[in-house]
């Protein structure tokens, strides 16, 4: 009988326990130089701090997954703005020890930027703050310490429908803080699993297979469908070693077709059942991790 799965949790939590801060850009646009600086160092400061209770609230628990939230440090990425920048550096020591405590408790932490991420635009202006918002990320990573590898993946969608082989040529030239960490997600609407499949295997990354996305964007009765399975087993082919594979979990909150997700997690697929990381998508959160723990057998 395989071991239980590790169920992830994903960013936030519906309780008060790991909530994060952030600014808008019109709210930091208005504030003078010396303002903005002062206002960004409380704020890191702060969710730095936030990051670091995550690891215990989810070592507490048991959960070794994590996924962290992708909003940690709004402004950090703003073209001609080195103000985050400067001071994520004064803040390094609080990153290190935030990303020391994942590492000391054995949790795997993973990302999964905003969906207007689109590397394979056909719009230049569009790729070039793609991959500057992508950087941003890879080096948020760095800086905590997380290892350049899809062991702390750094995940995307496919992005613009029908350029999956642009998507393919330009992964190799990414930067190594990218490229090394980088895994592809299907979705229900551009990319499914036979479109994306080809363009991990080309590209060398991860292929993280989303049942739910699957089922909406096929139509299929439920996630017992056999092709989920099958969609599983050739996904486990792009991760090395094997025993690194996530899928994610999530129920449709009116039934298999609904693209919202359910609080709660009421269907676990059977095609699911040798999986060892699913990051569970589901927006009750950390109770819905907690009661799919619950279901292990003793």
């Amino acid at each position: 009988m395989p071991e239980p799965p590790a169920y992830g949790l994903v960013c936030l939590t519906v309780g008060p326990e790991v909530r994060f801060r952030t600014v808008t850009l019109s709210r930091y646009r208005a504030l003078t130089p010396a303002q903005r600086e002062a206002k960004l160092s409380e704020l890191y400061a702060d969710n730095i701090a936030r990051v670091r209770g995550a690891a215990t609230f989810c070592a507490a628990r048991g959960i070794r997954l994590y996924r962290l939230s992708s909003s940690l440090f709004p402004m950090f990425d703003l073209a001609g703005d080195d103000t985050g920048r400067a001071v994520l550096d004064r803040l390094a020591p609080q990153m290190r020890a935030a990303g020391q405590a994942f590492r000391a408790a054995g949790i795997r932490v993973l990302m999964h930027p905003e969906q207007f991420i689109v590397l394979n635009s056909d719009r230049p202006e569009v790729r070039a703050a793609s991959l500057r918002t992508l950087g941003a990320h890879a080096e948020t990573l760095d800086r905590f310490g997380f290892a350049r590898s899809p062991w702390n993946l750094l995940l995307l969608h496919g992005g613009k429908g029908g350029r999956g082989a642009e998507l393919a040529a330009l992964i190799p030239d990414l930067p190594d803080a990218v490229r090394l960490r980088l895994g592809l997600e299907n979705d229900e609407r551009a990319y499914g699993p036979a479109d994306l499949l080809p363009v991990c295997e080309v590209a060398g990354v991860p292929f993280v297979f989303d049942a739910h996305h699957h089922v909406v964007r096929e139509k299929l009765p439920d996630q017992e469908d056999p092709s989920v399975r099958a969609w599983v087993l050739a996904a486990r082919t792009t991760w090395h070693p094997p025993e690194w594979q996530v899928v994610h979990l999530s129920n449709g909150l009116e039934g298999p077709q609904d693209r919202r997700h359910s609080s709660l997690i009421a269907h676990l697929p059977s095609a699911y059942r040798d999986v060892p990381w699913i990051e569970v998508e589901a927006k009750g959160k950390e109770e819905a991790v907690a009661a799919l723990m619950g279901e292990r057998p003793g």
